[in-house]
């Protein structure tokens, strides 16, 4: 085993510690939490109701393979991110309760708001009332690119796919029907180089990027980054697949001189531990 996967190992085994110790004496409510969200990952991903994928990725049928590792779009369920990766969101939203990393949790790039929805229902599994979810997102899809300023998306075609514009009242209807619309949860309606830099948030806990682009994952590190308190978590969804996504944070984190360990998720999100003020 490698160093790197190692201290992963070992961050894992850390991490089920604390949660034993701090919540050894309410075995049932840790037994209802439990069930509840992963009840909640099971709807979020369409994988309790086997929720066939859209056609624009060439599949027709329902995969388990494939939705678990967020391979295919659903038809209907609220989020693409698959079953792996939202399980990691869930296991690093509780690190950073259980750690008491100060911030609110953020997501740029939502689509239908499945991941912005899970964050909110560990918000409220454990009754955390002093944090908010940031969803932000055009709600109109993905801009055009623009190959003169960021040549890393030159040919780019996310823009071309209606099935990604998701209007910010349907977004707002699925927290609803989940009973968890409230103030915790604001929204910031735009492109990311007009919402993100002057966006109120404060700290953050977690910043979880979903943009794709090159563009859209440079502005999110440009204006979020800083932010992260140390001990929060800076997630990737695209990073393997997408070659725009992984040349900005590639260039990012080799201008700012980050060199915190990157972790894999599933073989397409990654995301890293902010250790230091870099």
């Amino acid at each position: 085993m490698s160093n790197g996967g190692l201290l992963h190992f070992l961050r894992r085994i850390r991490r089920k510690l604390v949660i034993y110790v701090r919540y050894r004496h309410f075995g049932s409510l840790r037994r209802v939490r439990d069930r509840y969200l992963q009840l909640m990952l099971d709807c979020l991903t369409g994988s309790i109701y086997q929720d066939p994928p859209l056609k624009a990725l060439g599949n027709e049928n329902f995969d388990p393979t494939l939705r678990e590792y967020g391979w295919d779009w659903p038809s209907v369920a609220h989020s693409m991110i698959g079953r792996r990766r939202m399980g990691n969101l869930r296991q690093l939203a509780e690190e950073v309760l259980f750690n008491q990393v100060s911030g609110d949790f953020i997501e740029t790039g939502v689509w239908r708001g499945g991941a912005c929805i899970y964050l909110k229902a560990v918000l409220e599994a454990y009754g955390v009332k002093g944090r908010r979810i940031w969803a932000a997102d055009s709600f109109a899809g993905l801009p055009p690119p623009n190959e003169t300023a960021y040549p890393a998306d030159t040919g780019d075609k996310f823009h071309t796919y209606e099935e990604l514009a998701v209007p910010l009242e349907e977004v707002k209807r699925n927290f609803e029907r989940y009973g968890l619309l409230d103030e915790q949860v604001v929204f910031l309606k735009g492109w990311f180089k007009d919402t993100l830099p002057g966006a109120p948030t404060g700290p953050l806990a977690i910043l979880r990027m979903d943009g794709d682009m090159y563009e859209s994952t440079m502005d999110a590190l440009v204006s979020l980054y800083d932010r992260v308190s140390p001990g929060g978590y800076v997630i990737v969804d695209d990073y393997r697949v997408v070659d725009g996504c992984r040349k900005a944070v590639d260039e990012f984190r080799a201008r700012r001189g980050i060199d915190d360990e990157i972790v894999e998720i599933d073989g397409v999100g990654v995301y890293w531990q902010k250790t230091g003020r870099a």
